[in-house]
């Protein structure tokens, strides 16, 4: 997929508060400074499209880019630290909940891990509670780049064995590194599958990814 136009359309503090259309949207979301700004500037080529920080928390908002005017890139705000007071994390993910949980426009949730790392609690109990939600997710290992190759592969192997303590096989994955651009034509092309095939959500026989 080519991508001829990205732009920042909108952000919502909500659901209710979120514009509704019928194209579809791909959501990215996981730890706070697991790189997902830097994901989508990567993936549109775009440098700052996304404002990239190193505070954990910066999202605040769920924040809309339309790609190509044919669909949209949604940028949820991150699970676990975030810089703000105990009120205000728990609105965020209220909000989060009811995004993945009614959105209908919603075609993918996109969840980023950290390959530097070993598996997260607050990861595997997030993609726990992700499966009773209707729209079909994959996992995209990022940072790739900062770790060996073996090293991340091996990180990546120990994640997926323990998604199998509730899933009889893993999720489909990919891998990405902003610094190098691996694994932008790979998530293009998923994406780029799910905009143009017909979709159904999980649980009335959902579309493969």
């Amino acid at each position: 997929m080519k991508i001829n136009s990205a732009e920042f359309e909108v952000s919502a503090p909500d659901l209710r508060s979120c514009p509704e259309w019928a194209q579809p949207e791909f959501a990215l979301i996981g730890r706070s400074n697991v790189g997902k700004s830097s994901l989508i500037n990567l993936l549109t080529e775009r440098r700052d499209l996304a404002k990239v920080s190193d505070l954990p928390g910066k999202t605040k908002l769920i924040n809309f880019f339309h790609i190509n005017k044919a669909w949209r890139l949604v940028d949820l705000p991150g699970y676990g630290y975030a810089h703000v007071g105990k009120q205000r994390r728990t609105e965020f993910n209220e909000a989060v909940a009811d995004f993945l949980g009614q959105r209908r426009a919603l075609r993918c949730v996109f969840v980023l891990i950290d390959a530097r790392l070993p598996p997260q609690p607050i990861d595997l109990e997030f993609l726990q509670w992700l499966e009773s939600c209707p729209a079909p997710y994959q996992l995209i290992f990022t940072k790739t780049d900062k770790k060996s190759p073996a090293q991340a592969d091996a990180n990546i192997q120990i994640f997926l064995t323990a998604m199998t303590a509730w899933r009889s096989e893993p999720p489909k994955y990919l891998v990405s590194s902003a610094k190098s651009g691996r694994g932008r034509t790979e998530i293009l092309s998923t994406i780029g599958k799910l905009v143009t095939g017909p979709w159904k959500p999980k649980g009335a026989g959902a579309t493969p990814i």
